[in-house]
């Protein structure tokens, strides 16, 4: 799978609708076959980051998502509401889903 994690950082005055502003996007790319799963979190640190936990199926199914043509409409309308470049980490992995955390099983 494609594990991509991203941090937006937003505009002060935006931060508070961020999940309305980007929830077209997000439904459309969690509704993608070879999406995997697509979840967005606020930092407790700072509220005006949002992080982006995103996996596709394989790079074909990656391939698709930045071809879409919502992700096209996305690159216009969700940077004015930014302060900054997000920032990522992308990385194939051998897997298809989480792993468990054995560390600190649940009994």
């Amino acid at each position: 799978m494609i594990f991509i994690t991203a941090k937006f950082r937003i505009r002060p005055e935006d931060a508070d609708q961020w999940p309305e502003i980007s929830a077209e996007f997000t439904a459309a790319t969690r509704a993608e076959p070879g999406c995997l799963w697509f979840d967005w979190s606020r930092s407790l640190a700072d509220p005006t980051e949002y992080v982006l936990v995103e996996a596709f199926r394989d790079g074909d199914a990656g391939g698709a998502h930045v071809s879409s043509d919502h992700f096209k409409k996305a690159r216009k309308t969700l940077p004015p509401h930014l302060a900054e470049t997000p920032r990522i980490v992308n990385a194939a992995l051998e897997q298809d889903d989480w792993s468990l955390l054995g560390e600190m099983a649940v009994d």
